[in-house]
Formats: structure tokens, sequence, C-alpha cells
């Protein structure tokens, strides 16, 4: 079983920006898709961004212009560069990580992803 370690979570205001690590161990990086989610306080988790093993990507409209998703493979690390942060970013987030022989799959629906990490804290003040 992999493990996924996130991390760059914090406390900014309004319009600032923070970047998100999620560090991939103890499976086949290649072939993995993979995801960020997130999940406020009394609210379903959201999916944020996802990106596929040949580095195609997807956002939620919420977040499309202002959030980037990368992964450095050399680095087995995902990335989520998070720009012009509103108070309505504020959640947990979340890293997930999926795997299919093609690694194409673009998904934000969180049942297609067997792999998380344990979530770092993004607080936002206006």
């Amino acid at each position: 079983q992999g493990q996924l370690v996130e991390s760059g979570g914090g406390s900014v205001q309004a319009g600032g920006s923070l970047r998100l690590s999620c560090a991939v161990s103890g499976y086949t990086y290649m072939g993995n898709y993979m995801a960020l989610f997130r999940q406020a306080p009394d609210k379903d988790p959201e999916g944020v961004a996802a990106i596929n093993s040949v580095g195609s990507t997807r956002y939620a409209d919420s977040v499309k212009g202002r959030f980037t998703i990368s992964r450095d493979s050399a680095k087995n690390t995902l990335y989520l560069q998070m720009d012009n942060l509103k108070p309505e970013d504020t959640a947990m987030y979340y890293c997930a990580a999926g795997w299919r022989p093609d690694g194409l799959l673009l998904s934000l629906d969180r049942l297609d992803f067997g792999n998380w990490g344990q979530g770092t804290q993004v607080t936002v003040s206006s």
C-alpha cells in the first residue's frame, strides 16, 4: 500500500498564495492518477484538481484560473499552487491517488481513489 504525505498548508490572508505538496512513496508512481480534494466543516468533500500520468489536468470551476496542479515524477511529488486565495478556500486539503495501467483517468470523484493522505489545513482570512 502506498503512502501519501501532504505538507504546505497554513494560514494566509485573502489574495495570498500557498503551495501544497504531496510526497508519494511505496508504490509505482507512473500509471497513477492523482487529485486534491478538500473538505470544509459541515460541507461535503469537493474535488479541487486532478492530474493523470501524462500530465493532463482538470479543475473544479471554483478554482479555475487560481489553482495549478503539477507533478514531479523524479521527486515522486504532487503540487498544488494556490493563488488569489479566498476565505471560501478554507478547508482541510487531502491528496489522493489511484492506479490504472495507463494512468489516464482524470477524476474529481473521490470514489475513484483508493489511497489518501492525512490532510493539511488551509485557512484564508478576509
